[in-house]
Order: C-alpha cells, then sequence, then structure tokens
C-alpha cells in the first residue's frame, strides 16, 4: 500500500505542476516541472521552521524509493524505446558516422577529460579524491541526457539535421556511459591492481555488442508479429513485452538494456517497417501509446530529480566544487566533440556553430544523478552526487531554457 500511495502522490503532483507550466509558465515539460519542485520543495523547507509534517512527507517518499533501480531498472527502457521509436530513421542513418563516434570515443575522451580536470580542481577547496573515483565521475556526467534533451530540442527550432545528431547521440552515447561507469566502477571496487585490460575489453563489448544484438533481435519479432496481424490493441501489447522482457532478458545476461531498447525502438520505428507492418490506425495508436508512456514517465522522473535535493549532504566546498565543475563539464564535451565533427563537417554538411549547439545542447539528466547515487561512501558519493545535483540543474534550466535562443542566432 505505500508504492501505491507514493505513487498517488508522485503523479499527482506531476498532474498538478504540469498543469501550472502549461497554464502559467509554458516551459519545456522538462524545465517547467523541475523549476516547480525545486521552488515547491524550498518552500516546504521554509514552512517546516513552523511545522515540519510536509518536509517529513517529502522525505519519506524519497527515502522509500530507490531512485538509482527504479530509473536505470525499470524507467528508463521506457523512455529510450519511446524515444527511438519516434526518432527520424532516415535522418540518423544519414548521419551514423559521427552519431556513433560521438556517443563512444566522444563519450571516453569526455570521461577522462572530466576526470582529469575535476581531479585538479577539488585541491582548490581542500578536498583530496583519488583519480579513479574522478574518472568515474567522469563516466557519469559526460553521457548527455536522450529523456532530457529530445523535449527541449523540439521547441528549441533545432534544424533537422542537427536535432538528428544531438538526439541520435544522446540515444547512443546513454547506453554507453552506462557500460563505462560500470567498467570504471568495477575497477574502483575491485581495486586498481586486480584491473585486466583483456577482461574489461572483453565485459564492454559483451555488453554494447549483445545489447545492439538483443535489440536487432527484439525489433525482428516484434516485426514479424505486427506484420501477420492487424490488430492495434495487440500489437502495441507486442511493443510492450519486447521493452519489459527484453529488458529482463538483457539484465539477466549482463547485456546493456539502454542499448538494446534503443536499437529495437529504431527498427520497430524505421519507416519501412512502418508501412509493412502497422496500418494507419495501428501507427497511430502505436504512436500515441507511447507518446503517452513517456510523457508520463517524464513528468514524474523530472519531479522526482527536484525532489532529490533533499538527499543531498553539503559539505565544506561542496557547492562551490559543484559550480566551478560546470563550465569544466561544459569545455571537456567541447573539447571532447571537436576532432570528430571537424572529420564529418568534410563529408556532411554540418551547419554553423555545430560544435557550439551541441555542447550547449547536451543536457544532463536523471540518469546522471542515478549513476551518482550508486557511488559508495568510500568513492565520495555525497561531494559527486552534489556536484552532479549542481550540474544537471544548471544544464535543463540554464542551458534548456537558452538553447532556442542560440540556435536562433546563429540562423540569422
Amino acid at each position: 500500500m505505500d508504492y501505491f500511495i507514493i505513487a498517488t502522490v508522485l503523479i499527482t503532483l506531476a498532474a498538478l505542476f504540469g498543469y501550472i507550466n502549461v497554464k502559467l509558465l509554458k516551459l519545456p515539460t522538462a524545465i517547467g516541472l523541475m523549476l516547480i519542485t525545486i521552488v515547491f520543495t524550498l518552500v516546504i523547507f521554509a514552512i517546516s521552521f513552523v511545522d515540519d509534517t510536509l518536509l517529513d512527507a517529502e522525505r519519506y517518499i524519497i527515502t522509500h524509493i530507490d531512485f538509482k533501480t527504479l530509473l536505470l531498472d525499470v524507467m528508463l527502457s521506457f523512455m529510450l524505446f519511446a524515444g527511438a521509436l519516434h526518432t527520424n530513421f532516415e535522418q540518423l542513418n544519414i548521419h551514423r558516422g559521427p552519431v556513433l563516434v560521438f556517443s563512444t570515443i566522444g563519450v571516453l575522451t569526455s570521461t577522462f577529460l572530466v576526470g582529469t580536470a575535476i581531479y585538479f580542481m577539488l585541491p582548490l577547496f581542500g578536498l583530496d579524491v583519488t583519480f579513479i573515483y574522478c574518472l568515474l565521475f567522469g563516466a557519469l556526467i559526460s553521457p548527455t541526457d536522450p529523456i532530457a534533451v529530445m523535449g527541449i530540442l523540439k521547441k528549441a527550432g533545432v534544424p533537422k539535421k542537427l536535432e538528428a545528431k544531438i538526439v541520435g547521440e544522446s540515444l547512443f552515447n546513454d547506453g554507453i556511459g552506462v557500460v563505462v561507469f560500470l567498467t570504471i566502477y568495477q575497477i574502483a571496487d575491485a581495486g586498481i591492481d586486480s584491473f585486466d585490460f583483456g577482461q574489461t575489453v572483453q565485459l564492454f563489448g559483451t555488453e554494447v555488442l549483445g545489447g545492439i544484438g538483443l535489440g536487432l533481435a527484439l525489433g525482428w519479432i516484434a516485426y514479424r508479429l505486427m506484420r501477420t496481424i492487424d490488430d492495434y490493441q495487440i500489437e502495441i501489447l507486442v511493443t510492450l513485452a519486447a521493452v519489459m522482457g527484453g529488458t529482463i532478458i538483457a539484465q539477466y545476461f549482463h547485456l546493456s538494456a539502454p542499448l538494446a531498447m534503443v536499437t529495437a525502438g529504431l527498427v520497430v520505428g524505421n519507416d519501412r517497417v512502418r508501412q509493412s507492418a502497422m496500418s494507419k490506425l495501428t501507427e497511430e495508436y502505436v504512436d500515441k501509446f507511447w507518446e503517452l508512456v513517456d510523457m508520463l514517465l517524464n513528468t514524474i522522473l523530472f519531479v522526482l530529480i527536484g525532489m532529490e535535493i533533499l538527499v543531498l549532504t553539503l559539505g565544506d566546498g561542496y557547492l562551490l566544487a559543484g559550480l566551478l565543475a560546470v563550465p569544466i563539464v561544459l569545455v571537456c564535451r567541447f573539447a571532447s566533440l571537436l576532432l570528430p565533427i571537424n572529420f564529418f563537417k568534410r563529408r556532411l554538411n554540418f551547419v554553423p556553430k555545430t560544435n557550439l549547439i551541441m555542447t550547449w545542447g547536451g543536457l544532463r539528466g536523471g540518469i546522471s544523478i542515478a549513476l551518482a547515487l550508486g557511488l559508495t561512501v568510500q568513492m565520495e558519493r555525497d561531494l559527486f552526487l552534489v556536484i552532479t545535483y549542481v550540474i544537471v540543474v544548471f544544464s535543463i534550466l540554464v542551458q534548456g531554457m537558452t538553447v532556442g535562443k542560440l540556435v536562433k542566432r546563429f540562423k540569422e
């Protein structure tokens, strides 16, 4: 019953805050919900000096939710499948080279650059952190969040060919980033002395290639089943079973569930598959169903992110380190994109200032917070959680609200 009450409260708050945003603020959903929830939580903090009933209730909700498990093991698969399902496959196919490099080499480069920069920055605040833990932070903060990116870019008026690069990169670097994080996590947890390069490469390859292979298989099975019937209700159930069953299979065999869901969503959402396997009515209902799932989970997610402020532990210098980490992460992202963009712009028609727009439009979100929550105390969980939260809030509220203006400026 407790979980039903918690779910009810979250959905009610999401509906209320969503209504306020649509009626008054008119901001993109991710920005509006996070802003309203943070303000709501700060108001509750103020009220707690008189009566702490509401603060205790909000703390009860947060402490009874395993945010990391909920997002990474449950919600993420549904949201990535929905995002991939509605991605322009033709544009993504044209820009598959840059997307692949951005989401692999770009993430690895950014992980190293951020980790190194943070390692030398933290002593400025009297914080001495082992290099491997700084690399771990670099891994969790480097992937851009497709959940935050897709909703905001649609309202920002980003050119389609640039949107395909940013969204495609976010869909895939999310899965790659989680694998990189888990790989470094195992090294940090076991100790650098037990590091086995061959085993690490094998683990990385199994997670990535296995996840993509599973996604292709799930997409093909769903396509074959949907092609043999014409019943939109059952066909929706087929896609739902592919996501839920595929997630369990991926977790059981230690494959990347995010990459599996992105791949399956791209296969099912491909125009050729749609034309041969779905009637117009089925296509409409499948799209609407997954749009609704995506919207519901997104609203809950950003309400939860806003409420996660309650779990922060502010040590000496933590907040200042977080503020200084914002420009460091942005500069490192810009640097990690330089070589790939310069290499591919000779072959593909890139819009002006692609690097700048991709840097500012590469938002961080719930995935980074979830990974930070998974750190141990020895790995400086409290410090890196505060830094991550500051970066995520800045990313969504500041970058998210200004990326549209940046795009318009360079369009003119």
